[in-house]
């Protein structure tokens, strides 16, 4: 199988950085382009017209500010890595992360694994339905170092 294109997806938990430094040793060894992918939601106790399409200030300002903790991140992390630019989108997770793989026809997804707690274990992690619903390969990165 050829890697050319990664789809990396991180977010704002512990395991981030392991994630980064996993999408850039495979864009290394692999000689592929990794696309960093950072997705947030709108939480619902926000005003209806904080999460409306199309995006609105509050909206505007949560993907700014996205896209620069990502940015820190790719730097501290992986310093010197030639990732893409970030790319961030808010909606329900493991539905952007499999439609941005699908849209730049992806051979590699690599993203965080996350334990189960309260509401996962009813419709399961991000990670999970991602894995069980995306036609890309999955790299998926466990911790190698205590969280806390």
């Amino acid at each position: 199988m050829k890697i050319s294109r990664i789809v990396m997806a991180v977010d704002e938990s512990p395991r981030a950085e392991d994630v980064v430094q996993a999408g850039a040793e495979l864009g290394r060894r692999f000689g592929a382009t990794v696309h960093p992918l950072r997705v947030i939601e709108v939480p619902p106790e926000f005003p209806a017209a904080a999460a409306g399409n199309p995006p609105d200030q509050l909206t505007a300002r949560m993907v700014d500010s996205a896209r620069a903790g990502v940015d820190e991140l790719l730097a501290r992390a992986a310093p010197g890595a030639p990732f893409e630019p970030t790319v961030v989108r808010a909606g329900v997770p493991w539905l952007i992360i499999t439609a941005l793989a699908d849209e730049l026809e992806a051979d590699l997804v690599v993203m965080g694994s996350h334990g189960y707690h309260g509401w996962d274990r009813i419709l399961g992690t991000t990670t999970l339905n991602v894995v069980k619903r995306s036609s890309h390969s999955v790299f998926v990165v466990h911790r190698r170092r205590p969280l806390l």
